[in-house]
């Protein structure tokens, strides 16, 4: 009855879970009340937002809940969401792993977006909400925008490896929300406002900055199989309520490890799908690298992106000129490698000649992004794009 009338009113849903899970005693009728409830969700899915809070436990069948909805909030203590109870794991016990806890699920299984005390968990829905359009008819959530649309920034010139920070400093009121901070860290997700509209964010994310602003982990600026899929997850969400994305690219290749190789190129296509196919307005700015087939799946124009943006000093291309100079040059000498590295580097693998090609549209200071950013999405504020007819694709 709640979500048919959220459909009838265009209205999002918020559910807040603490149950025991199903009485045994109403055997099949209890079942068939989780099927009707999951066949809500899906039927709702990409009309209205759903959000769900984790407050107690939230066990078995009813962990469908959450992953069924778009977002999810677990107070950090005391909530519990499994599947299978950690006892029930095959060799090991809740002291071993406790894989219920919201440090795992949000950590490792990527389920949860943010983790908190439960006053926060309910402030942080508030915030979220007003991100978010109440309906995929309504399309970017509207504000009055108070801060100044050509603000200067010249600190975010430092920011190419910890994205999260450049995000908050292109915001308007430096007001960035992150959703699934702990989780693919390579990979930042969330929401900001520029000109008083929601725009979703997909950066690349090299380095993790204390509180005090000092470098405190270093990544690889690769794509990672979590990394990709937490993306693509954020930009279906965004292209089903009509929110435009920004990407901010800083990358070089792939993740290598044998780990990572069992699913990168599914993970990897499921990003440049979920590109690819979202048709509204994508503004792209290279912060860093942009190097080979990984960058063609961070939101690059041939892709689809509408606007394309790199920094002065941004490399954009096949490979690094050293690594290019190696193949092309091999046996010729460590010198030759040197200034052949260097000319590639040059004609090949700048920003420059990327724009002379077309495939990036604008050089942008780094102090001046925010503006020339406002500027596109305002550009793109009337776009409109369609696919082929068909019932949906298949990757």
């Amino acid at each position: 009855g709640l979500y048919d009338l959220a459909m009838k009113t265009g209205s999002p849903v918020i559910g807040l879970i603490d149950s025991a899970g199903l009485r045994l005693q109403e055997a099949t009728d209890a079942l068939n009340a989780f099927g009707a409830i999951y066949m809500k969700q899906t039927y709702v899915s990409g009309i209205i937002p759903q959000i769900t809070a984790i407050l107690g436990t939230c066990g078995g069948g009813l962990a469908l809940f959450p992953t069924l909805t778009d977002f999810t909030f677990m107070e950090e203590k005391e909530a519990k969401l499994f599947v299978n109870a950690p006892n029930a794991l095959d060799g090991n016990v809740i002291t071993k792993c406790d894989s219920s806890t919201a440090a795992f699920q949000s950590e490792e299984s990527g389920i949860v977006d943010v983790v908190a005390d439960e006053a926060t968990v309910l402030s942080k829905i508030r915030e979220l909400v007003a991100f978010l359009p109440s309906n995929s008819n309504e399309g970017s959530d509207l504000a009055e925008c108070t801060d100044d649309l050509n603000r200067v920034n010249e600190e975010i010139a430092g920011c190419a490896g910890d994205t999260s920070i450049a995000l908050s400093i292109l915001a308007d009121n430096n007001d960035f929300f992150e959703v699934k901070a702990g989780y693919a860290r390579d990979m930042v997700t969330g929401f900001l406002k520029l000109d008083g509209v929601t725009v979703g964010a997909v950066a690349n994310r090299s380095e993790i900055c204390d509180e005090e602003g000092n470098v405190a982990e270093k990544l690889e600026p690769t794509l990672s199989v979590e990394g990709c899929e937490k993306a693509a997850d954020f930009v279906n969400f965004c292209d089903a309520f009509e929110i435009p994305v920004l990407t901010l690219t800083n990358v070089k290749g792939y993740k290598a490890t044998m780990c990572s190789e069992k699913g990168i190129a599914k993970a990897a296509a499921k990003l440049t799908y979920a590109f690819a196919n979202a048709t509204v307005p994508k503004v792209n700015v290279i912060l860093g690298k942009a190097l080979g087939t990984a960058a063609i799946a961070m939101n690059s124009k041939s892709i689809g992106a509408d606007i394309t943006f790199a920094w002065p000093d941004a490399q954009v291309g096949t490979m690094e000129g050293k690594l290019a100079a190696k193949v092309m040059y091999d046996g010729q000498g460590a010198d030759t490698i040197k200034e052949k590295a260097a000319e590639y580097d040059a004609l090949n693998c700048s920003a420059t000649s990327a724009a002379r090609r077309g495939y990036v549209d604008s050089i942008v200071e780094p102090a001046d992004t925010r503006k020339y950013v406002i500027g596109a999405f305002e550009m793109l504020f009337t776009k409109s794009e369609d696919r082929p007819a068909k019932k949906h694709g298949t990757v």
